[in-house]
Parts: C-alpha cells; sequence; structure tokens
C-alpha cells in the first residue's frame, strides 16, 4: 500500500457512547468514500442542510473542544479525536454520519477509533495524495502562549509544551514526527481536568458527559483514575492529539514545524486562519512516486497544483 495514494475505510465503522460536553450520547458510522470526497459529517438526526464539513473557516467554536457548523448553522462537535485518528491512519475520504452534535468521547483520547478502523482495514486508490507545504513562518502569540509553524523538509513535527500550576502536571513539553514516529502513545492520551474545575465547567454547560471514564481527573497532587496514566507524558500527549486533529481542518497533511507553548484548539485555528490567509505562505502540491519515508517531498517527486 503507498503511503502517496489517497485512502478510504474498508467497510463501514460505527462508535457508540456519550458527549464529553453535552452529556447526550451519540452514535457515528464512519462509511468508505470516493477518492478526492475529503472528510464529511453528515447530521443523519436531520432531513435538510445537515452536511458539515471539517474547515478551519467553519469553526464556529473553539473553546475546550472544536465545534464545526454549516451556512445552516448546523453543529457538529469535539471532532478533534476522531479528526486525529483519521490523519494519522492516513485516511483522506470518509463519509460519518451522526445522529446528534457531539462525538462520542468514547475513552477521552483517540485509541478505540483508531483500534476498530485499524479492524476493519484500510481501502488504497489510484489517486495521488495532496499536501500543503508550508513556506514561510507564521506566529500566533496570546499573551503567555504561542505557536508557531514553520517551513520543514521531509515531514510534519509538533514541539508542544504546557505549564500548569498544579505540581502533579506542572511542566511537560514532547516533540513528535507525526509521519515516522510511533503514535500509539499519543492515541491513547485521554484529556484531562483539574478536580477544582469541574463545577465551574459544569456550570458553564461543560462537561456534563464527562467521568472517570473518559477523562483524566488531577486534584491536588494525584490522579483520581484507579488506572493512572497511560503514559509519563499523557497530559502534553493529549495536546499533540489535539493538535493533529485540529490541523487536519486544512483538509490536507500538511509538511511543517510546529512549535506551540500553551496552546489550545483556539490557538491552533488562528494559526491556521492566519497561514491561509495569504496564499504565499504555503503550497499545495501533489505527490508522485510509489514508496516515501525519506524523501516524502523531494522535488522530484511533487507537481505543483497551486
Amino acid at each position: 500500500m503507498s503511503i502517496l495514494n489517497q485512502k478510504t475505510i474498508n467497510a463501514n465503522v460505527t462508535f457508540e457512547g456519550v458527549g464529553l460536553h453535552t452529556g447526550v450520547n451519540s452514535k457515528i458510522t464512519i462509511k468508505p468514500s470516493a477518492p478526492n470526497t475529503g472528510i464529511v459529517f453528515r447530521r443523519i438526526d436531520l432531513n435538510r442542510n445537515n452536511l458539515v464539513f471539517p474547515n478551519i473557516f467553519n469553526v464556529s467554536n473553539a473553546v475546550l473542544c472544536t465545534t464545526i457548523s454549516n451556512e445552516n448553522n448546523i453543529k457538529v462537535s469535539t471532532i478533534e479525536h476522531l479528526m486525529a485518528a483519521l490523519y494519522g491512519l492516513g485516511i483522506d475520504n470518509a463519509e460519518i454520519d451522526i445522529n446528534a452534535q457531539e462525538v462520542p468521547i468514547l475513552d477521552g483520547s483517540s485509541k478505540i477509533f483508531v483500534e476498530k478502523i485499524l479492524e476493519v482495514g484500510i481501502k488504497d486508490s489510484d489517486v495521488p495524495i495532496k499536501i500543503i507545504k508550508i513556506e514561510k513562518k507564521v506566529e500566533v502569540i496570546d499573551n503567555n502562549k504561542s505557536i508557531l509553524i514553520k517551513p520543514n523538509k521531509i515531514s510534519l513535527e509538533i514541539d508542544f509544551e504546557i505549564n500548569f500550576k498544579n505540581k502533579f502536571i506542572n511542566t511537560q513539553r514532547n516533540s513528535v514526527n507525526v509521519y515516522q514516529d510511533d503514535l500509539s502513545k499519543i492515541y491513547e492520551s485521554r484529556t484531562f481536568c483539574l478536580y477544582e474545575d469541574i463545577e465551574n465547567l459544569k456550570k458553564a454547560g461543560f462537561a456534563k458527559g464527562g467521568s472517570l471514564d473518559n477523562a483524566i481527573v488531577v486534584k491536588d497532587s494525584k490522579i483520581l483514575n484507579d488506572d493512572g496514566l497511560r503514559n509519563k507524558l499523557e497530559f502534553v500527549n493529549h495536546k499533540i492529539l489535539d493538535c493533529i486533529g485540529d490541523l487536519y481542518l486544512s483538509g490536507y497533511k500538511m509538511i511543517a514545524k510546529i512549535s506551540c507553548s500553551q496552546g489550545g484548539h483556539y490557538l491552533t485555528n488562528q494559526l491556521l486562519r492566519k497561514v491561509f490567509s495569504d496564499k504565499s505562505n504555503y503550497s499545495l502540491i501533489e505527490l508522485k512516486g510509489k514508496t516515501v519515508p525519506q524523501s516524502l517531498i523531494y522535488q522530484n517527486h511533487l507537481k505543483s497544483i497551486a
């Protein structure tokens, strides 16, 4: 199977569970789709105007999760963990039926999405993939938070740092090469919150479906989950997971290096909006060839379609 060709899944795969923020049970079914159709959500609980496309300019809210909307204000929320799974597995095209607004949170990570998609398998096509290549450095700074994207030669690298006053989380930093590293620890890393924030989150209308089954809860110098952490960098690894999912709202895989400190959904979306506001910041290219790795975008494999 060539990683240079567009992919979809072999068969329908279904997930069901509670929405983290709405507390409403939902069911999604990911279906195979033809090349060049991209990822599209369909709200099957609605009869009209029910297609919603994951696109950076369709993000209507980026507080604590990523919510996308169409021109009729039909929403799909908390899409980031599913989008990260699709990105990491190289799924370019899929139709996703959902019977409520929010994607089920499952265990709070991408692990279950990844495992079940791999069970049904991935289908290759003969159509080359398209990739966004960042050409210029672009940065967004918001007080003590910052995110920067700059050109890279052959891959997508994400360097992420978090800094919490909580002594258990404290400062964590990790860097991954998305196309070459084993992402299993990223996929398995769960969403998290501080115990003292739960009440305020619920008063603000968030975390209605949250529990120790789908989130890490930190209280003072310990976590309340009986099973402990899945990996020692689970907190920052989850932030990297979110970042990967949010980056996929660009519509394509990306060649770039990203450095982020204290960021989240909103900052990533602001960065992407800034990147795509100026066509000189990026190129859209079509990869040619039968194999990749170390020379993923050497010039003789590229055909500009920008």
